[in-house]
């Protein structure tokens, strides 16, 4: 059997070789991602009235949108597939 202590031998928590081409960009943009989710949480955090009448404008204009984009597809005349 193998024991825990063995598994966990050596690990430091970051990578020997440094992440290059495809893994590089994806660990950036993911950095970039996290850095402006914690700017939303911490405006949204100060001004609690201003992230709410944000978010219910967006969710109206979404549906709004929405509903326009289904009478438009359903008042065709023709089809794409034909």
């Amino acid at each position: 059997m193998v024991d825990k202590q063995d598994l966990h031998a050596g690990f430091t928590g970051t990578p020997v070789e440094q992440p290059e081409g495809v893994a590089k960009v994806a660990q950036s943009a993911a950095s970039g991602v996290k850095r402006e989710v914690y700017a939303v949480t911490a405006g949204a955090r100060s001004h609690p009235h201003t992230a709410s009448a944000l978010l219910t404008i967006g969710i109206l204009a979404f549906g709004f949108g929405y509903l326009l984009g289904r009478s438009s597809v359903e008042s065709s005349t023709y089809s794409y597939w034909r």
